[in-house]
């Protein structure tokens, strides 16, 4: 598969403010800005007319003005005005390159190529949302996907927060298909000793993972604290990844929650700090590219979910960011 047929995140709504923001994807150049209306566009970072960055210009009027001669371009990429001729009419021709721009979970999306690819979709979630990053990370997407699906880490590189050195047994666990091959963990079980932001002490955690496509996956946690005089709160963190280049990416997490009382910094510096354990060790990996040959890299049976995700990967023909 061609990974310019798939819906990519290529930035958080909040990022985006009255001027335009460069962005990148498969190392594309683009600019996101919005028009008089509100509407999200996403062009080719590059004027037709000399190749400056869009993104260096400015939105007037509900068109975004080139920054070299002032070039201005309407909702749909015609080129309207061209300063240095006040009386000529642009053609047809005088046009930016646009692509299909969505919206979804607080993130702006965006496809290089039409295809029937639809932007990933989660089920059965709390309705409270709130987005953490981006974050910078110089390897591949495939290799920061796999490191969210893996759980035999947990009591090494997070431990005292989701897993310590008394628990580092994976216990054996079923992975399930979903559509399109996409792989699935319906039940995994793991003691954290602070699980979640709001986790007041160690507890069993019930888990389900979700890849949702060749870079997104989610996973569903439940503490377990029947014991406890107050519930957890039901929780899902998102994971989406930019494919910057085949060696570099930009990551979001969205966490999803029934609680409605924890402020949205303390949920985001919770999730900051999971990461900011994991990014050194990913950086690390050699190849940066995830390896899908046989023999690459050695398995163990902890690492079955790491291996079907590397099947899924290869039998939708993914290319960007593995070897």
């Amino acid at each position: 598969m061609d990974e310019a047929l798939l819906w990519h995140p290529v930035a958080a709504l909040e990022e985006l403010g009255a001027a335009p923001l460069a962005v990148r994807l498969l190392e594309r150049a683009l600019v996101l800005w919005r028009d008089a209306s509100g509407a999200l566009h996403a062009w080719t970072d590059r004027c037709p007319h000399r190749g400056t960055r869009l993104s260096m210009g400015r939105v007037t009027d509900g068109r975004l003005e080139c920054a070299y001669h002032g070039w201005q371009f309407d909702a749909d990429g015609q080129c309207i005005a061209i300063p240095a001729l006040p009386d000529f009419t642009p053609p047809p021709t005088h046009k930016a390159c646009a692509y299909p721009v969505r919206t979804a979970f607080g993130l702006a999306w965006v496809r290089l190529q039409e295809s029937d690819q639809a932007v990933p979709a989660i089920d059965a979630v709390p309705e409270r949302q709130v987005i953490c990053g981006p974050f910078e990370v110089a390897t591949s997407a495939p290799r920061v996907v796999e490191n969210f699906l893996d759980t035999a880490h947990f009591g090494f590189v997070h431990e005292g927060w989701l897993g310590d050195r008394g628990h580092t047994g994976v216990p054996h666990y079923e992975v399930a298909l979903g559509p399109g091959g996409a792989p699935s963990v319906p039940h995994y079980r793991a003691w954290q000793p602070k699980g979640a932001a709001t986790a007041a002490g160690g507890a069993w955690v019930d888990y389900r993972y979700e890849v949702l496509g060749p870079y997104c996956a989610v996973l569903i946690k439940q503490a377990d604290v029947s014991a406890a005089a107050k519930p957890a709160p039901r929780e899902a963190y998102a994971l989406w990844v930019c494919p910057v280049a085949p060696e570099e990416c930009r990551v979001w997490f969205t966490q999803f929650t029934s609680d409605t009382s924890t402020p949205d910094e303390t949920l985001r510096a919770f999730q900051t700090a999971i990461f900011t354990q994991d990014r050194p060790i990913i950086e690390s990996q050699r190849p940066r590219r995830l390896p899908l040959g046989a023999g690459a890299e050695l398995h163990c049976a902890a690492d079955r979910m790491s291996v079907a995700y590397r099947r899924y990967l290869s039998q939708r023909g993914i290319e960007f960011g593995v070897c």
